[in-house]
């Protein structure tokens, strides 16, 4: 297993929008998917959206319509993206990926170091 390396946060106003990226390894098995956490200050982590192999994407009921999961493969490597539209201060948090049992939040590999996003209001 490789560790994820997440990329694309930063400080942005209400409003805005922002993608990122994660880099992780491409599997075959079609159990294992990948999925974006966030930390929010004080609170515990949380799932907002995974993307099994074929492409098919689940979301936590809080971002869904705001939040949109994608990726794309090359060799041994794929990169997935979290679009997040019309942020809000509430987002601000510290993004993760890693990968989970399809269908679920639970973590089946190494964190990355995650990407801090922060909103303005």
């Amino acid at each position: 297993q490789v560790q994820p390396v997440e990329s694309g946060g930063g400080s942005v106003q209400a409003g805005e929008s922002l993608r990122l990226s994660c880099v992780a390894s491409a599997y075959t098995d079609n159990k294992i998917c990948v999925a974006w956490f966030r930390q929010r200050p004080g609170k515990p982590r949380e799932g907002v959206a995974g993307i099994y192999p074929h492409d098919g994407t689940y979301y936590a009921a809080s971002v869904k319509g705001r939040f949109t999961i994608s990726q794309e493969q090359a060799n041994t490597k794929k990169t997935v993206y979290l679009q997040i539209f019309s942020l809000n201060p509430e987002d601000t948090a510290k993004y993760y990926c890693v990968e989970v049992t399809c269908g679920s939040w639970d973590p089946t590999g190494y964190w990355g170091q995650g990407t801090q996003v922060t909103v303005a209001s």
